[in-house]
């Protein structure tokens, strides 16, 4: 299984990284979400991405909403891990597409379960 990460915090892509290594992933990531699209593309297959919200360049609700525009992409679970808390946020994501999501800080459990929930 293979996960892509998209988030500029550094910090947040290695404690995401370890979390999924952990759960069997293998991890690509990127650091805003031109860049995530980049490493998608490149990617032979991903099978889930977790993905920020407030990025430089590219915000995850571009990113998401160009991988939603790609048919190559429609059945990839795409799971926003942000600091947006608000519901409107959350409804607005859903709408665009998001498999889950889910709100920082989070926990290796609230990944794990989260992850289950989109099958894996």
């Amino acid at each position: 299984m293979h996960a892509l990460i998209v988030d500029d915090s550094t910090t947040i892509r290695k404690i995401l990284t370890a979390y999924l290594q952990k759960l069997g992933f293998d991890v690509t990531a990127a650091v805003n979400g031109r860049d995530g699209l980049d490493q998608l593309r490149a990617m032979k297959k991903a099978d889930v991405v977790l993905v920020d919200w407030n990025m430089p360049e590219m915000d995850g609700l571009s990113f998401l909403r160009a991988v939603r525009a790609d048919a190559e992409y429609a059945g990839l679970p795409v799971m926003m891990v942000t600091t947006n808390a608000e519901m409107a946020n959350v409804s607005e994501a859903l709408e665009a597409g998001a498999s889950e999501y889910i709100m920082k800080p989070f926990t290796a459990d609230m990944i794990r379960e989260k992850l289950e929930l989109l099958g894996f």
